[in-house]
């Protein structure tokens, strides 16, 4: 079943309820690209009357995730993804409408499809950018992700 913005704002609402209640809605869905917005609103504001980092931290990982969730699901395989590692650069304040966009979807198929070959766990950089409505970027996020393909079996140690 592919992915579409209506079904991925639905699983918001169920399985990230934070970044729902907070705005952080998917607007578009490529092969190898995804946007997401937040707008700048009393739930999700700083003191400072800006948008609280980790509003957009939310929106801009998901916008890197669902390129990631996607190319597990093409690939029709038990896969396991976790963010590892991030970074993020804060330029302008935050306010208004902010748009985040990651085009590094063809990352994430190099990093699945070696999973898939060597059996051993992947990682990869994806980036995302987020624009104010004027296209001036306020903040950039990079997510470390890693992917490794699921046991068949789980053994428990007994103690």
């Amino acid at each position: 079943m592919p992915f579409s913005s209506k079904k991925l704002n639905k699983f918001l609402i169920f399985k990230l309820p934070s970044a729902w209640i907070c705005g952080v809605r998917v607007k578009t869905i490529g092969k190898n690209h995804c946007t997401t917005t937040v707008k700048h609103r009393w739930i999700n504001q700083n003191p400072f009357k800006s948008m609280f980092w980790a509003v957009q931290g939310m929106a801009a990982e998901l916008s890197t995730g669902v390129l990631v969730m996607q190319e597990i699901q093409k690939s029709g395989k038990k896969i396991s993804m976790l963010v590892i590692s991030n970074k993020a650069a804060f330029v302008k304040k935050a306010t208004g409408k902010i748009t985040f966009t990651c085009s590094d979807g063809n990352s994430i198929t190099k990093a699945i499809d070696q999973t898939l070959k060597t059996g051993e766990g992947q990682t990869c950089w994806m980036h995302s950018q987020g624009v104010n409505e004027t296209n001036e970027v306020v903040s950039t996020f990079d997510f470390e992700w890693t992917v490794k393909v699921r046991a068949l079996y789980s053994v428990k140690s007994k103690k």
